[in-house]
């Protein structure tokens, strides 16, 4: 009788709550729940949250689970209304979301919610996403990660590529390139990786064969709270030597992404990797200047015709109006004329001399070949070892390689 009395007087804490259209739709939430917090939680309709949350009760919460399906587009007023007032209270949100739109989810993100995990959960997500709620926020006025946790031990070489129009190549120089950075013989191998940061129109992946995961947006939406674990968790591996970070699954918001978070993402890579490829996308973002500044090297791609010259210019004249450093800049001209075709040479001198910039890099046209490595999502060396483009790419990792070694014997 007494102990009945005494669970009366002192029920268990509620530590967090679900927030849901109904529960019973995401029944693999349930069980992940009651795993971690055994009777420590509850459950809440859209139409109740507000009204709990301005409980006293609610005080206690430590974070609250939202659920999203495709038939909640019609909440999302709701939604947001929840997430801002959870935020105001200091409790974390977790969005737990199936087949829901990236821009909604973007939308979401950025009133303030903590982490996204994709539904079904994959195994352990949930539980993850409670531990990195733990994690120490980074110092204030700072653009890195916390400051309690261990990024790497090297500092790696940002190569960037940036395409000046569609189709000049910049994505297989980048995947190429990187390839055969991974891909030197003998001990001292550098460890390489590739980030693709065409948010929508990315093909590192397809060009690698490898498949697109929600872990990337996971990731690309939770960079403060990203460690050296949920870094290497999301990269995927090309034929055991080259580290790859894919493009979502889904077309991103080019604004998804902050100049801070990219700021993590390459420190996180440099800390870990000896050489770090960028795919950049044609675009420029408010993060280009972010990307610019931790390049030794931004490779330009362009071709011999008037939109590569055109957009170059304005280029030149957006990194002048900036102050941003023009000298990293690395014109390289794909599909460049033969040595024996004195007429396009000349075009392609006229050119740079009209820009006032130097062309650094000449690539010869990689025919067909090219073509299908890629869509057999193999490197050139894989499909056509002899070709002439994969040639001159393999002189360009070999000078990249060689700079290193001597900036590190002068150090």
């Amino acid at each position: 009788m007494s102990s009945n009395a005494a669970a009366v007087r002192n029920p268990v804490p509620i530590r967090a709550c679900t927030v849901s259209r109904d529960v019973q739709n995401f029944d693999l939430l349930i069980e992940d729940m009651e795993a971690e917090l055994g009777e420590s939680w509850g459950d809440l309709s859209f139409q109740n949250a507000l009204k709990y949350l301005d409980l006293p009760e609610a005080r206690s919460l430590e974070f609250i689970a939202i659920a999203l399906d495709d038939e909640d587009e019609a909440n999302l007023t709701q939604v947001q209304a929840i997430i801002q007032r959870a935020r105001s209270l200091d409790i974390h949100v977790i969005l737990i979301a199936e087949e829901l739109g990236p821009i909604i989810l973007h939308r979401l993100l950025r009133l303030g919610a903590s982490d996204f995990v994709p539904y079904p959960l994959p195994e352990g997500a949930l539980h993850d996403a409670i531990e990195r709620l733990a994690q120490p926020a980074p110092v204030a006025g700072t653009t890195g990660a916390p400051q309690t946790r261990k990024l790497g031990d090297r500092n790696g070489s940002v190569i960037a590529v940036h395409p000046l129009a569609g189709g000049t190549g910049a994505t297989t120089l980048a995947v190429n390139m990187a390839w055969e950075l991974a891909n030197q013989r003998g001990n001292d191998a550098p460890r390489v990786c590739i980030l693709d940061l065409d948010l929508q129109t990315g093909s590192v992946s397809t060009y690698l064969d490898l498949a697109r995961t929600e872990k990337v947006f996971e990731l690309l939406s939770n960079t403060a709270m990203m460690d050296r674990d949920f870094f290497f968790s999301t990269l995927q591996t090309f034929n055991e030597k080259l580290k790859v970070l894919t493009a979502a699954s889904d077309m991103l918001p080019l604004d998804l992404i902050t100049t801070d978070d990219i700021s993590r993402v390459i420190d996180m890579a440099r800390a870990n990797f000896d050489f770090v490829v960028i795919d950049m996308p044609g675009t420029v973002v408010q993060w280009t200047e972010t990307v610019l500044n931790a390049a030794d090297v931004y490779y330009a791609m362009m071709e011999l015709d008037m939109r590569s010259a055109q957009n170059a210019l304005r280029l030149i004249r957006a990194l002048k109006a900036e102050e941003l450093p023009l000298s990293k800049l690395r014109y390289v001209l794909n599909r460049a004329p033969r040595f024996t075709d004195l007429s396009g040479r000349a075009r392609a001198k006229r050119m740079a001399e009209s820009l006032d910039i130097t062309i650094e890099v000449s690539l010869p046209d990689g025919t067909g070949q090219v073509t299908h490595a890629n869509d057999h999502g193999l490197p050139l060396s894989e499909i056509a070892p002899k070709n002439p483009l994969l040639k001159e790419i393999r002189k360009l990792a070999q000078g990249h390689l060689e700079s290193q070694r001597s900036a590190a014997q002068a150090a």
